[in-house]
C-alpha cells in the first residue's frame, strides 16, 4: 500500500525553525485554534511550583521542589520541574506539568533540529526566543486557565560574557534576564526574599558561593516558601523527599544526588 504521508523537508526555505515545520505538516497548531471552549466549573488542572534560580561560582543552580496540587489536593510528591533541553540549557517549569513538559520536549527537538540542519550550536538569544515563541503560542490556553506556564531557563556559553545566563518568563512569553536571581511559583515571593537577603547581607553574594553553600541557600529558600505556601513541598523530613536540584556550568549538566542533598540539610539547615 502506498503511504500517504509526506516526507520532512528539512531545511526548506522558512522551516529552520522546528515547531514551523511541525505546523507546516499539520503537526502543531497554535493553542487559540482550538476555540473558546471552557473547561468545566470543577475543573482545577495538575499545577507544579516552586523553582528558583541564581548565578553561583561556578555557574547557574536550578532547583524546585517536587510537589504537584490540583486546587487544594496534592496529587503528586515526587514532580521533576528541573528538565534538561541539551547539553548547556535547563528548563524548570511552574505552572500546569502537561504543558510545560510539551514544551520542553519540543524545545528540545528544535535544538537538536538546528544542530542538525545548520551544523552548529543554536545561539543563546535563539535558544531564550524559541521558549518564547512557545509561551505565545500557548497563550490561547492560559487564557482558559487550563495551560499556564511559567518557566526558567538557564544556559552556559563559555565563549560569551558573562557565560552564565539566565531568564525568567511570564504566561505570554514575555522574556527577563536576571542579574543574580530568579524564582517563580506560588512559593516565589519568601524564596525571592531569602535569595535578596542572601544576596545583599549574607557572608558572600550569591555569585560567589561555593557548590555546598550555593545548595544550603537554596534548601533554606524552598523550607521558608514551604512554611507559607501549601503548594510548595519544601523538604519533607518524614518521607525523606528532597528538591532536585541541578547545575549548569562550564562542564555541562550536573544533577546533584539526593544523598548529598541530605547530607547538607541534616549539618547546616535542619
Amino acid at each position: 500500500m502506498e503511504s500517504r504521508m509526506q516526507p520532512l523537508e528539512l531545511g526548506a526555505s522558512g522551516l529552520e525553525d522546528f515547531p514551523a515545520l511541525l505546523r507546516h505538516h499539520g503537526l502543531l497548531s497554535p493553542a487559540w485554534q482550538t476555540g473558546p471552549a471552557e473547561p468545566p466549573k470543577d475543573f482545577k488542572p495538575t499545577e507544579s511550583t516552586t523553582i528558583l534560580a541564581f548565578k553561583f561560582a561556578d555557574g547557574v543552580l536550578v532547583a524546585g521542589d517536587r510537589r504537584a496540587t490540583s486546587g487544594n489536593t496534592v496529587v503528586y510528591d515526587r514532580a521533576d520541574k528541573v528538565l534538561e533541553i541539551d547539553r548547556q540549557s535547563i528548563m524548570a517549569i511552574a505552572g500546569v506539568p502537561a504543558t510545560a513538559w510539551e514544551m520542553a520536549r519540543v524545545l528540545e527537538h528544535s535544538f537538536q533540529f538546528f544542530r542538525r540542519t545548520q551544523l552548529q550550536e543554536m545561539s543563546v538569544d535563539g535558544k531564550v526566543r524559541a521558549l518564547s515563541k512557545l509561551l505565545r503560542d500557548n497563550f490561547g490556553f492560559a487564557l482558559q486557565g487550563i495551560g499556564v506556564v511559567v518557566p526558567i531557563f538557564a544556559t552556559f556559553d563559555a565563549k560569551a560574557s558573562p557565560a552564565a545566563r539566565l531568564y525568567f518568563y511570564d504566561a505570554m512569553g514575555a522574556q527577563f534576564e536576571a542579574t543574580d536571581f530568579a524564582a517563580t511559583g506560588s512559593g516565589s515571593p519568601a524564596v525571592r526574599g531569602i535569595l535578596y537577603y542572601e544576596n545583599t547581607w549574607g557572608k558572600k553574594p550569591l555569585q560567589k558561593l561555593d557548590t555546598d553553600d550555593a545548595v544550603v541557600v537554596a534548601l533554606r529558600a524552598l523550607d521558608t516558601a514551604s512554611e507559607a505556601d501549601t503548594a510548595t513541598g519544601g523538604i519533607d523530613r518524614h518521607a525523606k523527599i528532597f528538591p532536585i536540584m541541578k547545575m549548569v556550568s562550564a562542564s555541562g549538566i550536573r544533577t546533584l544526588p539526593e544523598e548529598k542533598i541530605a547530607e547538607l540539610f541534616r549539618k547546616r539547615v535542619a
